[in-house]
């Protein structure tokens, strides 16, 4: 007698990210992270320690605005590295982009076309640059670190050149008019920060792109013969990288009403150790937006403080570095913790 078996399909689509197996366990529709609880307890202390040491200025309307406001763009170009890390890549290339597309947009002939052109303009340059860092690592096989580092020197070489190092003034009043307003008595900067965050929260924790994005950095091999194109996912996450930054890059020019080869400068620090400090793993597959937003308000807010104590940039940048070792010693921590229960 033959034995009959029954056959069963075979499931295509990759785990949950953890994020969201976690919250299933606590019966929630959010996970009950610890790490992130101890972040926002640090961003508690800092604005404690802004409060008492500038009381009549810290909590006033204006410097929370401020605050918000510095944080708004390299937050969007932040989003990018968070799907970027959480797929195993690196991007050190996100600065370089914001200041070619800052640069692209600004330009006379752009301006000359009106404001609607100028944020096409932003926004395909970035998502250019972006994509052929995907190209160039999925395709080409080159090394992520290997293919940012060469656009990172090529756009900010490519934006000196066109700007002559000089920096471009916005003559287009409406482009100003716009993103330097308010909607609602909140400025048209946060609202954009605000949409871009969602929007990223959205995909990379309900949509299928979110789920292949955690399938593919926690092992690309396994992703594939799941049935997922990783080469092609490689791409679109770098691609969605490239997105952020050309955002970005329209937030810098209205905030600064000028676009210059020096814009983004280490951008790709500040958003990496954001990231990193959120608690996204390096090695990918595994990180959360949440957890970004906490790392890049703690940054924004720290050097609020240095600069309305009038404090040397040198003292600033130790802190931040001594932040960075300290949340990445108690990831260690944590998970030998864990692997000894």
């Amino acid at each position: 007698m033959t034995e009959q078996t029954e056959s069963r399909p075979i499931n295509t689509e990759p785990d949950p990210p953890p994020a969201a197996t976690a919250a299933k366990k606590n019966g929630s529709g959010f996970p009950l992270d610890f790490r992130l609880i101890g972040l926002t307890g640090v961003l508690v202390v800092l604005c404690l320690v802004g409060y008492f040491t500038r009381p009549e200025v810290f909590f006033t309307e204006g410097n929370i605005s401020t605050i918000l406001r510095l944080a708004a763009a390299i937050g969007v170009v932040s989003v990018g590295m968070t799907f970027v890390i959480i797929s195993g890549g690196i991007d050190l290339s996100v600065g370089s982009i914001v200041a070619l597309s800052s640069v692209w947009l600004t330009t006379l002939a752009t301006q000359s076309y009106g404001p609607v052109v100028m944020v096409v303009c932003g926004l395909a340059v970035g998502l250019g640059c972006g994509l052929i860092n995907g190209l160039l690592v999925s395709y080409g096989k080159v090394v992520p670190f290997i293919a940012t580092l060469a656009m990172y020197a090529s756009a900010r070489g490519l934006a000196e050149r066109i700007s002559g190092r000089k920096t471009q003034v916005v003559a287009e009043t409406s482009f100003l008019d716009f993103f330097r307003g308010d909607i609602l008595g909140i400025p048209v900067l946060i609202w954009i920060f605000a949409l871009v965050f969602g929007a990223g929260w959205v995909v990379l924790n309900r949509t299928t792109f979110g789920r292949r994005t955690y399938a593919v950095g926690g092992n690309a091999e396994a992703a594939r013969l799941a049935g997922i194109n990783v080469k092609r996912h490689t791409a679109l996450v770098y691609a969605v990288a490239g997105l952020c930054c050309g955002v970005a890059a329209l937030m810098v020019v209205a905030r600064t009403t000028a676009g210059a080869s020096t814009n983004g400068m280490f951008y790709e620090l500040d958003a990496i150790a954001a990231v990193v400090i959120g608690g996204t793993l390096l090695t990918g597959g595994k990180g959360s937006l949440i957890g970004t937003l906490v790392g890049v308000l703690i940054f924004t807010v720290l050097s609020n403080i240095f600069t309305l104590n009038n404090l040397d940039t040198d003292i600033q940048n130790i802190a931040k570095g001594v932040i960075i070792v300290l949340a990445v010693l108690l990831r260690f921590r944590g998970r030998g913790e864990r692997s000894t229960t």
